[in-house]
């Protein structure tokens, strides 16, 4: 069979930059028109958000499993075609109720269209050079919320935001669905890990995945990212009002936001321009140093303006480096059998966190204000750099001689 080549790869990344930005990046900008009509309150609609989090993190172990054994065309196409469906129901709802439950739904849609599951098509796709292919989807998905915020802002200026959804249900259905439907058939036919049948590559899977249960790494690995996300995500939600409670006017926390997202894509061309291809090890250690690092600028320099800028560019850097390890570290330091499975498992406990820390950095500002949540935050971001340079110094199996075999 013919290996799969850049069409594939960068077809995967348009459909990422369409489901990012749809279904993630969008919601933001159809907050306050909802609440101007509908009437609801802040808590009621990120609420929703932050269920679908939830979910997406829950459903991102059997996800990881199906891909293992079946390859990624079914669930990515299925959802691409229910996100698209539930757009539509979004937009036609005007129920607290029904837009909790679309947003279950889209907690599904999370699950099976975004970074997860594409690095594990990526890695059966392109076994032997999954690095560099994952650090080119992502320097295109990085596009996305440049692509879809002022896309999706034209959308509801010009059509009303229930016109809006239905703007960007069709283009997953006019973008997505056609490459996850399409291009994906031939991964999916044959291509079993060692083996040709379901039975063998199940047994596969279930073997390296309780291997990964009882090796060190897996969970020292887990921590860190559960760390790192939810440093993340609390600092991600709540950077616009603890700069605007510090006086920093608006316009210049939209320019600090706009360095960010170039940032990362300046961190991921970095590592593509490495020869020879990069270290999961080294890129991982630097980047999950510029958390901390940023947020000890927004504590030690609170009024400067210039330091602002300089944490969005560490912090984007960082997080661009980071967001391509996350896909790339577990074949690294471990083995890529049952990958799937295996980044399915440590994702769910970091993506319960990205949805749960918001409401926990808030109940911290209740009791002591934005300088306490910022050295919690720092804290997190320590905890996660300690736990990564542990991990990545643990004396480990060579990837390539960690064969699974069926029982």
């Amino acid at each position: 069979m013919k290996r799969p080549g850049w069409l594939l790869l960068w077809a995967l990344a348009l459909a990422q930059v369409v489901s990012w930005g749809s279904f993630y990046y969008a919601f933001s900008l159809f907050v306050v028109p909802m609440e101007r009509e509908l009437g609801w309150s802040r808590s009621d609609t990120n609420g929703a958000l932050s269920l679908g989090l939830l979910i997406s993190g829950f459903v991102a172990y059997p996800i990881g499993k199906w891909i293992d054994r079946r390859g990624g065309r079914a669930v990515m196409a299925a959802g691409s075609a229910l996100g698209a469906a539930l757009l539509c129901l979004w937009a036609a709802t005007s129920s607290i109720a029904v837009f909790y439950a679309v947003w279950v739904g889209l907690g599904l849609v999370l699950g099976a269209t975004l970074y997860e599951p594409v690095f594990v098509v990526v890695t059966r796709s392109y076994p032997h050079n999954f690095r560099n292919r994952i650090t080119a989807l992502t320097l295109v998905g990085g596009f996305a919320s440049t692509v879809y915020i002022p896309l999706t802002k034209l959308f509801i200026d010009q059509l009303g935001w229930r016109q809006a959804l239905i703007a960007l249900a069709l283009t997953n259905l006019l973008i997505a669905l056609p490459i996850h439907g399409l291009l994906l058939r031939d991964q999916d036919h044959g291509r079993r890990t060692g083996g040709g049948s379901t039975a063998a590559a199940k047994a596969i899977e279930q073997d390296a995945m309780r291997r990964a249960l009882r090796h060190p790494v897996f969970w020292i690995l887990a921590v860190s990212f559960t760390a790192y996300y939810a440093t993340f995500s609390a600092l991600t939600f709540h950077l616009i009002p603890l700069l605007t409670e510090r006086g920093i006017s608006a316009d210049t926390i939209v320019g600090a936001y706009a360095v960010v997202g170039p940032s990362q894509v300046v961190g991921r061309i970095a590592l593509l321009a490495i020869p020879g291809g990069f270290s999961s090890s080294v890129a991982g250690r630097l980047a999950v140093l510029a958390l901390p690092g940023s947020v000890a600028l927004l504590i030690a320099f609170p009024q400067s303006i210039a330091m602002l800028f300089a944490f969005a560019a560490i912090y984007g850097v960082g997080n661009g480096i980071l967001t391509i390890v996350r896909g790339t570290v577990v074949p690294d330091l471990m083995w890529r059998e049952g990958y799937g499975a295996i980044n399915g498992a440590m994702a769910l406990p970091s993506n319960v966190a990205k949805a749960a820390a918001p409401f926990g950095a808030a109940l911290i500002w209740t009791a002591g204000g934005y300088a306490i949540v910022l050295w919690a935050i720092l804290a997190g971001a320590l905890i996660a750099a300690a736990t990564f340079w542990l991990a990545t110094s643990w004396h480990r199996e060579p990837a390539q001689d960690a064969r699974a075999s069926s029982p």
